[in-house]
């Protein structure tokens, strides 16, 4: 199989090969109508510009993706990445992993220098925030670089991995709710993020199938982060009169469920005989909390695998393949930190 080159854009857009170049290097000196034509055209011929390792010896043996993950210190991603690795080094991939530590900045270097290097494809858990710009998904995907998203962004049609956010936010507060808790609030993840959102959709449509009534102040906005999820608990419990307090709270992740359970220890609120936690993701470390947390469980490994087989797919595809929205089930997982309330 001929792999498509440079010279064949150039023929097929009837334009130099340097003009090809200056494209796929977001030079300025390319007029838009030329630029839009030569992309088009890289499309059709499903062209993928070779980064910098292309003059080493050897190269087609050498195939790389990477996985870009928001924190590399929290277990949810290790075990993303794991599957990832498992695949791909099923297929005669290496897997580099890099960790944008909740940085868009060092996301969108990330992105543009593996699609500069030759790393054949990308797996990204997107830092998604109000102001942010997508402009470095969108160049990725005007140069047709293979990328797949762990979370769905706005404005990007791309290959997908995720979970049922909604149905696993649901699920648990129901479960609440059929065990006597009336008063049960959310921390919520970052404002932007589609997984947030959905969350909060789930919550909400809990209620809808129930007797109690929702409200807006159910929704508290914490964020996914241990330090600021600390603080922000603090402060919403030295607003609160004691017997406004919630009997339940149901947490973005399970990082944020540490945190929380580390301040109600430091207000003396105990877990969970005043308040049940739910926590989101089941990492490992999830069963040896202070209190072992009850949680809803994604199946990470599984995310990474195939997150690897979608991007390896595309990869070795010589025609391009329609987008592709795999949104995978969780389970709700009881332990200690959740208690029935009785009358």
């Amino acid at each position: 199989m001929n792999k498509i080159t440079i010279e064949d854009v150039a023929k097929h857009a009837g334009v130099s090969k340097g003009t090809v170049s200056a494209v796929i290097n977001a030079r300025s000196t390319v007029k838009a109508q030329t630029r839009d034509h030569i992309l088009e055209v890289m499309k059709e011929l499903n062209f993928r510009p070779r980064g910098m390792a292309r003059n080493l010896k050897n190269n087609d043996q050498e195939k790389t993706i990477a996985i870009i993950v928001k924190d590399m210190n929290y277990p949810f991603y290790t075990s993303i990445a794991t599957g990832v690795k498992e695949y791909a080094n099923s297929k005669g991939y290496a897997v580099m992993v890099a960790s944008s530590e909740n940085d868009h900045e060092w996301e969108k270097k990330f992105t543009h220098l593996f699609s500069a290097k030759d790393i054949k494809g990308t797996i990204i858990a997107p830092i998604v925030e109000g102001t942010t710009e997508i402009e470095h998904l969108f160049k990725l995907k005007m140069l047709n670089y293979p990328f797949v998203l762990l979370e769905a962004v706005k404005g990007i049609q791309a290959n997908v991995v995720t979970i049922d956010n909604l149905a696993a936010i649901k699920k648990a507060v129901k479960y609440l709710i059929n065990s006597g808790h009336t008063k049960i609030v959310h921390f919520a993840g970052p404002p932007s993020s589609s997984h947030t959102k959905e969350r909060i959709e789930g919550f909400r449509h809990a209620f809808s199938e129930s007797p109690l009534v929702f409200s807006k102040d159910m929704i508290v906005s914490v964020g996914p982060l241990y330090e600021e999820s600390y603080s922000k608990t603090l402060e919403f419990f030295h607003n609160k009169r004691r017997e406004d307090y919630p009997t339940a709270i149901v947490c973005f992740n399970d990082m944020q469920a540490l945190a929380v359970m580390m301040a109600l220890k430091e207000l003396n609120i105990k877990v969970p005989e005043d308040i049940s936690i739910v926590g989101n993701d089941d990492i490992y470390y999830a069963r040896i909390y202070p209190v072992p947390l009850s949680t809803i469980r994604a199946p990470q490994h599984e995310i990474g695998r195939k997150a690897a087989e979608i991007l390896i797919r595309n990869i070795e595809s010589t025609k391009p393949f329609a987008v592709e929205q795999v949104v995978l089930e969780t389970e709700f997982i009881i332990r200690e930190s959740t208690r029935v309330l009785r009358d």
